[in-house]
């Protein structure tokens, strides 16, 4: 399962989804907001995305996890909206029999999930300045007008 959410993510519901009785393994990833980038001061961040392709293209990435690894359950989730340092931006979960298997799946997904789900960042500077950071797969600066 992939998602976007408005809200803060709920960790403890998202992971209480994962356990499996045949699951020897629960890997976790929480990308949170940090204070700085590129040797400046961050406040914050927006994102946005586009609803119906971000929700389609992360489902996708997902269902590829699970054809390419032995793993038993993933699930994604991702905000958009304005968040704040310290926030969890995106979460993945990933439960398998063995933690190789799902550190490699939880890699997988948090890669492929950056690489290819519309999802536009802006930073917000303690200058007061914000700005829209380049993804580095794609000369696109930012969100379609």
């Amino acid at each position: 399962m992939f998602s976007i959410a408005t809200d803060p993510l709920d960790v403890s519901r998202l992971a209480g989804n994962l356990p499996h009785p045949a699951g020897g393994a629960v890997v976790t990833f929480e990308g949170r907001v940090r204070n700085h980038n590129d040797g400046l001061s961050v406040t914050g961040l927006e994102y946005q995305a586009y609803l119906p392709l971000a929700q389609s293209e992360g489902s996708r990435i997902l269902r590829e996890a699970q054809a390419r690894l032995p793993i038993i359950d993933c699930r994604c989730a991702h905000r958009v909206g304005v968040l704040t340092v310290g926030d969890i931006a995106v979460w993945v979960g990933v439960v398998s029999a063995h933690r190789a298997d799902a550190f490699s799946a939880c890699r997988y997904i948090i890669d492929e999930v950056k690489k290819r789900v519309p999802i536009w960042k802006k930073e917000f500077l303690e200058s007061g300045e914000a700005y829209w950071v380049a993804c580095h797969q794609t000369d696109s600066p930012g969100p379609p007008s």
